[in-house]
């Protein structure tokens, strides 16, 4: 799968790469470089690569996690701006069971439910360059 996103051109556009999924889908991690082709006009990090790198994994993660019984998709983001990235930043993603446990109560009191997650593109001496926050709506997949 990490080769797969690696080659997807739709991702591959974003100058991130993928460098590690864990066999159970509960952490994934990202790294974006700066690059000709991740460079903005005055010489960092475009915002649409930083938001493009870290996009699909919130919502993936919960898919297959959840499985087929469950919708999911992804509802609204906001991203800060702390820092102008000039150097390669880093990602990491990480959902636990106490979340899918969380999740799975909810939809039994409630038809659907929304939950936010957030991720931090960082240095590699750990200084936030900028903060994403997904909004993933989730509910039960319906008999067709």
């Amino acid at each position: 799968m990490r080769w797969g996103f690696n080659l997807w051109p739709c991702y591959r556009g974003t100058g991130g790469r993928v460098t590690y999924i864990a066999s159970d889908w509960r952490e994934v991690r990202v790294r974006l470089s700066l690059s000709w082709r991740t460079r903005n006009y005055v010489g960092s990090i475009f915002g649409g690569s930083l938001y493009g790198a870290v996009d699909p994994f919130f919502m993936i993660m919960l898919m297959k996690n959840l499985g087929p019984g469950f919708v999911v998709w992804d509802k609204a983001a906001t991203i800060r701006f702390r820092k102008p990235g000039r150097s390669a930043l880093h990602a990491s993603f990480r959902l636990d069971e106490a979340e899918f446990g969380e999740i799975r109560r909810l939809l039994a009191e409630q038809p659907k439910v929304d939950r936010t997650y957030t991720v931090q593109l960082a240095d590699e001496q750990g200084l936030v360059h900028a903060e994403v926050d997904k909004v993933i709506h989730i509910a039960l997949r319906q008999p067709s």
